[in-house]
């Protein structure tokens, strides 16, 4: 498996070998002893989630608070999404700063997401299949965001019109954040 490191200090991206023959394709989509072998906390991974999404369709971006926090291993098992995360924690040199990592399909890439981030992530195709372990099980009293258009944190999601609930409409800009990281 190769690991890709990533501007923002924590933020891990894993690209399996695939293995291909005329049936299909296998690859590994997570390893604990990778994980441990570059040093990363020992999760006790505690839900799964997934969502369906047509393309255009903006989801983000969410964290939980302590002590709910939340770290999380993000994949696409159909088709194509832009994953965005902004780093909130305050100590952190990276803070208020974002990165991007395209997850697909094809390549079946993992983007590991620490606790202290804000994530989100917009469906380049119909039917985008995202998938993604949690370090927490979900707390609605613990529940954050930041607004995905926050012109402080000028992302670029790579969609010309996005789709949002009204829930994440009203997130609260960084600078508006009671930041618990």
């Amino acid at each position: 498996m190769q690991v890709i490191t990533h501007a923002l200090p924590g933020l891990l991206e894993f690209r399996p070998r695939i293995f291909g023959d005329p049936r299909g394709a296998f690859f590994e989509t997570f390893s604990a002893r990778t994980m441990e072998g570059l040093g990363l906390p020992r999760h006790h991974w505690v839900q799964d989630n997934q969502s369906i999404s047509k393309a255009g369709t903006l989801r983000g971006l969410h964290f939980q608070r302590p002590p709910h926090a939340q770290a999380k291993l993000v994949r696409v098992a159909q088709g194509r999404a832009l994953d965005i995360v902004v780093d909130l924690r305050h100590r952190s040199s990276t803070f208020g700063q974002h990165a991007k990592v395209e997850l697909t399909a094809e390549l079946g890439n993992v983007l590991y997401v620490p606790e202290g981030f804000a994530h989100g992530f917009a469906a380049l195709e119909d039917d985008t299949l995202f998938l993604y372990k949690c370090s927490d099980y979900y707390a609605p009293a613990a529940e954050g965001g930041v607004r995905w258009n926050d012109p402080a944190l000028g992302i670029d999601w790579g969609v010309a019109e996005a789709l949002i609930s009204p829930k994440d409409a009203t997130l609260p800009t960084l600078a508006e954040l009671e930041n618990p990281f």
